[in-house]
């Protein structure tokens, strides 16, 4: 009887650190922060700025008369369910693809709760250089942005370990 390979499931513990920490700095910045109100943090380069978005990455479909925040609610679920699935057939000691894996799904997550539960994300996290302003982010764009770069160059530089086994 062949015992199967621990798959890389528990890695969606990082996926619950990833949503616990985006909800409670969200509640933070609801609670401390006025809508529009910089609070320099590094000034010239940091501030936190309340904000809303019901659209995407960019305000992407920001303004579409509300048909978005479904859309973007099953984008979520399907994206989150396939990387889970992919979680589930990777072995545990490849934390290359588990760790990016985790960070996307507990970012993906962490918006749907917002959309979910208010029909927009919070955004609070303000990089800017002078009159340029990247557009304000939150824990759980870091946790997708960093996964998905992750998963890019560990895939197109990542290299196999020694005896060709990732």
């Amino acid at each position: 009887m062949t015992h199967p390979k621990p798959n890389a499931l528990p890695w969606l513990l990082l996926s619950v650190v990833v949503i616990a920490l985006d909800q409670l700095s969200k509640w933070w910045a609801l609670t401390g922060l006025q809508p529009g109100v910089p609070h320099p943090v590094i000034p010239g380069f940091l501030n936190w700025t309340l904000t809303f978005n019901p659209g995407a990455a960019f305000s992407f479909l920001a303004m579409s008369g509300g048909w978005q925040r479904w859309f973007f609610v099953v984008l979520a679920i399907v994206i989150s369910a396939v990387l889970v699935v992919w979680l589930a057939r990777t072995a545990r000691r490849d934390w290359r693809t588990a760790l990016p894996l985790a960070l996307i799904i507990g970012g993906a997550l962490g918006n749907l709760i917002d959309r979910l539960h208010a029909a927009q994300v919070t955004d609070f996290i303000d990089v800017y250089y002078r009159n340029w302003h990247y557009p304000v982010f939150n824990i759980a764009d870091c946790g997708v942005t960093v996964g998905a770069v992750i998963l890019v160059v560990f895939g197109l530089f990542g290299g196999t370990e020694k005896g060709g086994v990732r």
